[in-house]
């Protein structure tokens, strides 16, 4: 019952109140109580015409050495024809959907083995004959075996017993009333027994619905902020912007989860050029919150401030996060670097992964590591932060990522790695901003066996006028 519970609750699709699911191999829709009733009696129909067309030959093993040889012949015949209409069930079963009628599968099911089994005591002697026993039998496989509700149990019961008495009174063959009875008191007894078991069952699988709903409910509401929260971290991105004097192409590929990787492409209305890139630690709301605070504050930081420097933006940004860290009661952590840039120059200042630059006179790479400490971790920045500059020439190449580029890991648990970040730009580097970024994507998606952080991607060649 409860891994048919996750199993709904993992793949039911919010917003949609008929949803495809899958349990145990069987696909199903899942509606309301009906719809999810006929789907788990669907499924076990297959059971039941398994057992059928697997136990009603195997018996006549038993038959062969228990019964009287004159009538081995007539209870094979029998036990074929029944395996024979049992196999035809099993397959129209397999080959059907679920519906409201799927349940009638398993009173033909029933029907014919009760049917061979009454048949049997005829031909072995009638009311007296001890082989009613394996009526027992048909009650209980098909009325445990189906969740369906208790009238069904009963009435199935009772054509079963039906049968076994019609055939034998029509057979006209004289009896002892007293094992008669005795027969019919086991039977009765045997059918109470599965239809009171059938009716509480019937009412645990009702109330299990009742609780997948709840949680559908429950994990809707949850889906739809995070949902809400994806928007937002991704719809605060820069898109299309440019920097003069530089070709420029970015993106950020998010995992499942709402997670914290930042970039920004800012110009200040002072002509003010600036890059930004960072990555809070977790997932989740709470980091995608911080990464918006980040974000906020840097924009107002460097359109207030003319002259402001990277290390003076990110004393800035750890002064607001640290005090939102508090509030939160988050013991979460943020990477950042930020980047003003300047005709042939750009100073750089933060804790992140480290910048990597393409030399085009050269053909080489070369990487720039960044120092400082994380955001969030101290009050005072100032004895953590410097500013540096570095030069580049024309067609220079600077590329900014973070660490779910790199971390990307294969089957075998190797990461992708700095260093194949670094042959990818010198192998690219001829290629146009746009596509070189979407090879190095490639590369990584490539390699890696699932995506289980951001990725995000920063780069920027230098092309003055």
């Amino acid at each position: 019952m409860f891994n048919r519970l996750k199993i709904w609750a993992a793949s039911h699709i919010p917003g949609r109140s008929f949803t495809a699911n899958r349990h145990r191999g069987v696909e199903f829709k899942v509606g309301g109580f009906e719809d999810y009733l006929n789907n788990i009696i669907h499924e076990w129909l297959r059971t039941l015409a398994l057992l059928g067309f697997t136990l009603v030959p195997l018996f006549f093993i038993l038959d062969y050495f228990t019964m009287p040889s004159e009538l081995l012949t007539r209870f094979g015949i029998y036990r074929l024809i029944a395996t024979i209409i049992i196999i035809g069930q099993y397959y129209i079963i397999r080959n059907s959907n679920p519906s409201r009628f799927s349940y009638l599968h398993a009173y033909v099911i029933s029907m014919i083995v009760a049917v061979i089994i009454a048949q049997m005591t005829v031909d072995l002697g009638g009311f007296d004959s001890r082989y009613y026993a394996g009526m027992n039998l048909v009650l209980i496989a098909a009325n445990l075996l189906m969740p369906w509700k208790a009238v069904h149990a009963a009435i199935n019961s009772l054509i079963s017993i039906g049968l076994y008495i019609v055939l034998n009174l029509l057979a006209a063959q004289s009896y002892d009333a007293s094992i008669l009875v005795n027969n019919l008191f086991f039977l009765f007894t045997t059918a109470v027994i599965v239809v009171s078991i059938n009716h509480v069952r019937h009412r645990l699988v009702e109330k299990e619905f009742y609780l997948l709903e709840e949680l559908q409910k429950a994990r809707d509401a949850l889906w739809s902020e995070m949902e809400l929260a994806k928007r937002i971290q991704t719809a605060l991105l820069p898109e299309g912007k440019i920097i003069k004097g530089f070709e420029i192409a970015a993106t950020m590929h998010p995992a499942r989860e709402v997670g914290g990787d930042y970039y920004d492409i800012i110009t200040t209305p002072s002509g003010g050029k600036w890059v930004t890139i960072g990555d809070v630690s977790g997932h989740g709301v709470d980091s995608g919150l911080i990464m918006m605070m980040a974000e906020t504050t840097i924009i107002s930081m460097v359109n207030s401030l003319v002259d402001a420097s990277p290390s003076k933006v990110i004393a800035s940004v750890n002064g607001v996060i640290r005090e939102n860290l508090s509030r939160l009661g988050s013991d979460l952590y943020m990477t950042l670097m930020a980047l003003k840039l300047n005709d042939g120059k750009m100073t750089v200042a933060g804790k992140h992964q480290d910048l990597i630059i393409y030399r085009a006179a050269s053909n080489k790479t070369e990487t720039v590591s960044t120092n400082g400490t994380w955001l969030g971790i101290t009050d005072n920045m100032g004895p953590y932060l410097e500013d540096t500059t570095i030069h580049f020439a024309p067609s220079d190449i600077i590329l900014l990522f973070t660490d779910g580029i790199t971390e990307a890991m294969n089957k075998s648990g190797e990461m992708f790695g700095q260093d194949r970040l670094e042959h990818a730009l010198n192998r690219y580097a001829d290629f146009p901003v746009s596509k070189l970024l979407e090879k190095i994507i490639s590369d990584v998606e490539t390699h890696q066996e699932d995506q289980l952080d951001d990725m995000t991607l920063v780069v920027l060649k230098y092309m003055p006028n």
